[in-house]
């Protein structure tokens, strides 16, 4: 039997091409040795900084390596800021999330259900 126990989320990348990532300043390096790397931001307003490419009409995050609906992966996951650790994949912890949702079907995909956890 072949079981695929890949995240759905590196098959989608969705959120990091429809949203801006915008956070507080502090979660960026160097005030934060190991968070979001500086090179990798832009300013927002003060105080704000979003990640580059997300601040776009088309956005898209500088970090998403792959082919969103296909194969994906952050090439800072460790060092990922807030917003991207609190977005969570619809019913991944039970919960449903419209912001999933939307971000999926900006690109086509099915919304994700109960089954998919399963």
């Amino acid at each position: 039997m072949d079981i695929d126990l890949e995240h759905p989320c590196q098959r989608c990348g969705a959120c990091c091409a429809a949203f801006r990532v915008a956070f507080y300043w502090a979660e960026a390096t160097p005030a934060k040795a190991d968070g979001v790397p500086e090179e990798l931001t832009a300013p927002v307003r003060p105080n704000i900084l979003a990640m580059r490419g997300t601040d776009a009409r088309d956005p898209h995050c500088i970090a998403l390596e792959g082919v969103v609906g296909e194969r994906t992966s952050c090439r800072i996951y460790a060092q990922r800021p807030s917003p991207c650790r609190d977005l969570k994949a619809s019913y991944e912890d039970g919960t449903h999330s419209q912001q999933c949702d939307r971000a999926r079907a900006r690109y086509g995909l099915a919304p994700l259900t109960p089954e998919t956890w399963m």
